[in-house]
């Protein structure tokens, strides 16, 4: 492994988040500065794994920084799950003379990154870029802001039809293993339950905490949901049981 890293290779992997070509930016104008080459690899680890690399200068970035999405695109790759593809992925790295690679994406993205760092010692640095807000040590993950405020922009175009004729709603938003996206936009916008992954409080509860919003003198009710919470099967289920216990 080279002491002096003289070339870096920076990829966008898994799901697109509001930010990463602001990030990319970063790291390219940064590696510009410091006078050292910086290879953009495309669809990510797939990318890396059939070379298809494209050298950046600060030109490259001009103007992206507004744009929604990753202009170096996002693709999952089965095959660098195993090891015959990371050892095919090292060997263009070698063939490329990258002395290390940064990566922006979120969990699945940064474990790829942690077993490519471990067979082979090459340097792989993190940047953490995706809406769930589910990595260790950070408070708050590129794209995470973002998603709250469409999520509860929603809620309250929502709300004004919920309110108008007196119905109760379920909002299903992305979280499969974490509720941070539910429960910050939940509290944001006001609903009167919030159902996330990491607690289970059950459907019974539920029923009667929107009981007591019906006989506080609400006429409509949000429920926020996150897409991995097992209160119910899915969220029709779950607003089926809901409306059958509310006599």
């Amino acid at each position: 492994m080279n002491q002096t890293i003289k070339k870096i290779g920076v990829m966008t992997s898994g799901g697109d988040s509001p930010g990463m070509n602001a990030a990319l930016r970063s790291v390219v104008r940064t590696c510009a500065f410091h006078g050292v080459e910086c290879l953009g690899i495309y669809r990510g680890y797939q990318g890396l794994i059939e070379g298809d690399f494209k050298e950046m200068t600060a030109r490259s970035v001009n103007n992206i920084i507004n744009k929604g999405g990753t202009i170096l695109k996002s693709a999952r790759s089965q095959e660098f799950r195993t090891v015959e593809g990371r050892k095919k992925a090292f060997e263009k790295v070698n063939a490329s003379g990258m002395d290390a690679l940064v990566v922006i994406g979120g969990d699945g993205s940064f474990t790829g990154g942690m077993v490519f760092n471990e067979e082979f010692n090459f340097p792989v640095m993190g940047i953490p870029g995706t809406i769930d807000n589910d990595i260790y040590g950070t408070s708050s993950t590129l794209g995470f802001d973002t998603a709250l405020n469409t999520v509860v922009e929603c809620i309250d175009k929502i709300r004004d039809t919920a309110s108008s004729h007196n119905r109760l709603f379920f909002v299903e938003v992305m979280g499969r293993d974490v509720g941070h996206i539910a429960l910050n936009a939940g509290v944001g916008a006001g609903a009167e339950e919030i159902l996330i992954p990491e607690e289970d409080m059950g459907k019974d509860r539920l029923v009667e905490s929107l009981k007591r919003s019906r006989e506080s003198g609400k006429s409509s009710s949000i429920v926020v949901v996150a897409e991995g919470d097992k209160t119910g099967d899915n969220v029709f289920e779950l607003k089926d049981y809901v409306e059958k216990n509310m006599p």
